[in-house]
């Protein structure tokens, strides 16, 4: 489609403001623009229908079947977005005075109290804006409480190889040094692997239970023990909180500190660029080093985004978890659970289990046979499944399973979903042993087909030339 300035005809234009009311006042001398502010000129009609070809474009989880793995996209209720919208919080300044922000500052405390009891955490900071500036703030808390012990040795992070991405990536911002550990056959932790990587230099261990295999981890305590008597911390990924939610919780397994997606499980409109939230969590010994700001009168030393975060995403979050309750919470997660593992078995008459075994939230497809016997890819399979209308799952992740496809299903889909997805599973698998060639080239009916996906991502184009 094209752009809304190539859209642009001169002279087409819409009134849409009221008559000013107000008295005119002209800027100062010296500050008038220099040459005319350069907007797109169309009619109002002109711009319904770009804005609606552009709806168009966009698939979500209101278009169908959404089962990004490790992503947690699911539907969330319109009530969230309501609470969030409402004038008194919409209209409020971050700057305001303390007489005015007592209704904000009673979210955040709420919101705190409540994340922190699913859990099993004793502080809270809502600052960083997304999962992985979470991370960052999260290992941050780790290197302060080692440098304030004057443990200034304690150099390395310990990262799984089923890690997700981001987390070495923040263990390395952080000024850390990564040490990568193998998964055992079963895909969970190695702990021989974890033992010989642990020393006197350990400064802590990244790790999300359940893991990205969607797998349990039943050595979890053993793992923080040692992590734990080698004088290390244990830092928990929250992406995957969706799954044990009112069930177990992160502090009761040994995790000292933890960052959760609020966009992911909490009920914000998740991707397309934001908003997100990574709340922080952690233990009290920790408490001293969390970032804080003035809005809650805490007065920390240590900011890492201005004022109180993203609040409407805690705001949602708040009215999510109030909503769902006690009973609720726990319901959804099993329900995810219950998902996953249906649609897994009606999987295993279709693709290979990567761990065929019982699940958590989310399974590993392994369709490297697959591709042995037809050429089609773990690529091609996803691609072809725009061509039926539902979204492709997460791709080639985690790296350890070589030609990886991992749904993750969540709670809000129901079993009539689920079916009709292995039906066409089996229909794109079929196609692949009859005609590889189209699911070579798939997709064919969706507005784009198959991008240079490495070439816009060594040559990016991020603005037109007009």
């Amino acid at each position: 489609m094209k752009l809304i300035f190539e859209k642009s005809r001169k002279g087409h234009s819409v009134s849409v403001l009221p008559p000013l009311d107000v008295e005119t006042v002209s800027l100062p001398a010296g500050m008038d623009r220099e040459s005319a502010l350069r907007l797109p000129e169309l009619s109002e009609t002109e711009i319904s229908r770009h804005y609606k070809e552009l709806v168009d474009q966009v698939y979500g989880v209101n278009n169908g079947f959404y089962p990004l793995g490790s992503c947690t996209m699911k539907y969330n209720p319109r009530i969230d977005e309501e609470a969030a919208a409402l004038p008194g919080f919409t209209g409020i300044h971050p700057l305001a005075p303390a007489e005015a922000t007592a209704g904000c500052r009673k979210v955040l405390e709420e919101a705190g109290k409540l994340l922190g009891e699913i859990s099993g955490m004793d502080a809270m900071t809502f600052q960083p804006a997304a999962g992985a500036h979470g991370e960052f703030t999260g290992v941050m808390l780790i290197k302060q409480y080692h440098a304030s012990r004057g443990d200034v040795n304690r150099t390395k992070i310990i990262v799984p190889d089923s890690a997700h991405g981001t987390n070495p990536a923040t263990a390395a911002m952080c000024g850390f040094d990564v040490v990568n550990i193998a998964s055992a056959p079963n895909g969970c932790v190695d702990l021989e692997a974890l033992k010989n990587a642990l020393g006197d230099d350990t400064a802590g261990l990244m790790l999300t239970n359940p893991n990205t295999v969607g797998l349990f981890d039943p050595n979890i305590l053993e793992i923080t023990r040692l992590v734990h008597e080698a004088g290390g911390l244990c830092y928990y990924d929250g992406a995957n909180l969706n799954a044990i939610m009112g069930r177990v919780r992160p502090g009761d397994m040994g995790f000292d500190c933890v960052h959760m997606n609020l966009h992911k499980t909490f009920a914000t409109p998740h991707g397309g660029g934001g908003p997100g939230a990574g709340a922080v969590g952690c233990k009290a010994f920790l408490k001293g080093f969390l970032p804080g700001s003035a809005l809650m009168g805490d007065n920390a030393p240590i900011q890492v985004r201005s004022f109180a975060g993203n609040f409407l995403v805690v705001l949602r979050a708040l009215a999510y978890i109030l909503m769902l309750g006690r009973e609720g919470i726990p319901e959804a997660c099993e329900t995810a659970l219950l998902n996953a593992n249906y649609l897994q078995m009606k999987m295993r008459e279709i693709f290979t289990p990567a761990f065929d075994r019982l699940c958590m939230h989310e399974f590993v497809l392994d369709l490297s046979d697959y591709k042995k016997e037809t050429g089609v890819s773990a690529l091609d399979v996803a691609k072809g499944l725009i061509d039926f209308g539902i979204h492709p799952p997460t791709m080639y992740f985690p790296l350890i399973v070589h030609e990886a496809l991992m749904l993750e299903p969540t709670e809000t889909e129901d079993r009539e979903t689920l079916d009709r997805v292995a039906e066409i599973f089996a229909a794109v698998k079929q196609q692949g042993i009859d005609d590889p060639e189209s699911l070579h080239t798939a997709p064919h009916k969706a507005p784009i087909g198959r991008p240079d996906e490495v070439g816009a991502a060594r040559n990016p184009i991020v603005r037109a030339e007009l």
